[in-house]
């Protein structure tokens, strides 16, 4: 694991990053659906931050940072880990909606990222994950609102969906739920590992590998179904958090 410098940046210095990545794609490219989706969500934590919604905002900003960072620097060209690579490989791919785009994204982000985020925060303000926890959760009921939102705007309605479509069944086979909580078991287990950096490594390649697989199986391409704007890809909404 990478053990970063002790340093906080703050988050609007994150959101300005994500918005000169957005400006440099495609809007239906599958990394800038992700990027539109993420922004928001920063920008939302944002101004919950200025708000007091974080009980103790070093920690919240110090945990969200080192999470950004790791998407970022993706991104940005550094090397693409397995978690990541379906996501950058399919982004154009006709046959991916752009709900899958932004699924994937997600789970990469949360089922890989956040874990090694929260080890990253622990070792810059010298703490344990427990003590984290707290600002962690409310990281998470942010990313909820996220995927309600998502859903909404980028998936249409019950009279345009059909229950056979298989994207409904496909979507239906991933929990934000579930993904927040496996990140934070690995969270654990990898702090638990740090001194022990063979096996702390090993873990996290069989982590960003399944990670990665997973991502894989969200991105399956799906027939096409004509006259909505959601289903081709293009004039994607702008995702807001409500």
């Amino acid at each position: 694991m990478v053990r970063l410098e002790q340093f906080t940046t703050e988050v609007d210095t994150v959101v300005t990053r994500m918005r000169a990545l957005g400006g440099t794609w495609p809007e239906d490219d599958g990394v800038a659906v992700f990027n539109r989706v993420y922004l928001a969500v920063t920008e939302e934590i944002d101004r919950r931050l200025d708000g007091g919604y974080f009980a103790d905002r070093r920690q919240a900003v110090t945990l969200d940072v080192r999470f950004a960072e790791r998407y970022l620097s993706v991104a940005e060209g550094a090397p693409v880990p397995a978690c990541w690579r379906p996501l950058f490989q399919f982004r154009r791919h006709p046959g991916v909606r752009p709900l899958q785009f932004a699924l994937a994204g997600i789970n990469a982000h949360i089922g890989h990222d956040l874990a090694l985020a929260v080890v990253d925060a622990c070792r810059t303000l010298r703490c344990e994950p427990a003590d984290v926890e707290d600002e962690f959760e409310r990281v998470g009921d942010v990313l909820v609102a996220l995927e309600e939102r998502i859903r909404d705007d980028l998936m249409p309605g019950p009279d345009l969906l059909e229950i056979a479509d298989p994207l409904t069944h496909l979507i239906g086979a991933w929990s934000l739920e579930r993904a927040r909580e496996a990140a934070w078991a690995a969270a654990r287990a990898l702090w638990a590992l740090r001194e022990l950096a063979d096996v702390a490594e090993e873990f996290e390649r069989r982590l960003d590998a399944a990670v990665g697989f997973a991502s894989r199986m969200l991105l399956t391409p799906l027939p096409r179904r004509s006259g909505h704007p959601c289903l081709s890809g293009r004039n994607s909404p702008e995702i807001a958090v409500r």
